[in-house]
């Protein structure tokens, strides 16, 4: 037994009060800010720089839950900057040309928060929904449109019903130009009693970003006017419609709204479609067997005589 306690290289016990000297060599301290921390790797100190390119990385969520995490990083994380460059990126859209009235984080939210317009105007009325997407609207002028049919005839008239009387297009100016979010809507007949219409209507419905977060929506002052109403008294293969920019009218990327066979589905396939392009959106839904479609067309200025702020394109069976 003693000699195997004296064999080469055989580890021997330290005292006990060494080892406690050992284990209170590198005290236990409470945490600090590297920041204010005067030693050490430069690495470890809070470079704005660096965390403002980390968060351009993240989510909505997780930007807010790193901004949960402390003081700093919360003041840093909330700079308009980093919350306009998440909704630029997520909206794939470019950067507006003029500034923006509201904070960005609040047009992130409002963007991506699961609102849409019925839930402030006839929520009764709504059956359901799908967010299209996000557009950019360079010019004060759009043409909408109940045909996806090529080529596109240019209104001349001077009235909104004779435009679409003549070709179902027409020409709106005064539009407000920048971000526009567009939405399926799918809502239940406006204009009868819940109880006793059965009847469903299709909308496409697009606003700019920043409608929800304005007084006059919010207090309900601004409110949708009728522009126009069509007809179509014969049978039609789908319930369309569309909104371009009439600057980019001829673009490439417009040219695939037109292309029906790439986003429309078989004749068969009864599901809404829909296909957004930078300068554009379009809707489409098969129909069967019918007698026709009613369209009409609305839109939401800010204030009297002010920009158009939203336009809904809405079709219903005849």
């Amino acid at each position: 037994m003693e000699k195997r306690k004296q064999r080469t290289g055989a580890v021997q016990p330290q005292p006990l009060n060494t080892q406690k000297r050992m284990r209170r060599a590198k005290p236990i301290c409470s945490c600090s800010s590297p920041r204010f921390t005067s030693s050490g790797p430069a690495f470890t100190c809070y470079e704005q720089d660096v965390w403002t390119e980390i968060a351009k990385f993240l989510d909505g969520k997780s930007l807010v839950m790193l901004a949960a995490t402390c003081r700093w990083l919360h003041e840093l994380v909330m700079e308009g900057c980093i919350w306009r460059y998440l909704c630029l990126r997520d909206l794939q859209v470019p950067a507006p040309r003029h500034p923006a009235a509201f904070d960005w984080k609040k047009l992130y939210i409002s963007s991506f928060n699961g609102s849409h317009s019925y839930m402030f105007r006839q929520p009764e009325k709504h059956i359901d929904w799908m967010r299209i997407g996000a557009f950019f609207l360079e010019s004060s002028s759009v043409l909408i449109t109940e045909r996806l049919s090529t080529p596109l005839k240019f209104p001349k008239e001077e009235s909104v019903q004779q435009m679409l009387e003549s070709c179902g297009s027409c020409v709106l100016n005064d539009v407000k130009p920048g971000i526009w979010i567009a939405d399926l809507q799918l809502v239940r007949c406006p204009v009868c009693e819940l109880n006793t219409c059965d009847g469903t209507m299709q909308t496409l419905d697009a606003r700019h970003i920043e409608l929800f977060l304005s007084e006059g929506y919010q207090d309900g002052s601004w409110e949708y006017e009728l522009i126009g109403i069509q007809d179509v008294k014969k049978h039609v293969e789908g319930a369309s419609g569309a909104i371009f920019d009439v600057q980019h009218l001829n673009d490439t990327s417009t040219s695939a709204v037109f292309n029906l066979n790439s986003w429309v589905g078989k004749a068969n396939d009864w599901q809404p479609k829909a296909v957004i392009t930078r300068h554009a959106v379009a809707v489409n839904t098969n129909l069967q067997k019918n007698e026709g479609l009613q369209v009409k067309f609305h839109v939401m200025r800010a204030g009297a005589g002010g920009e158009v702020v939203s336009i809904r394109i809405s079709q219903q069976l005849l």
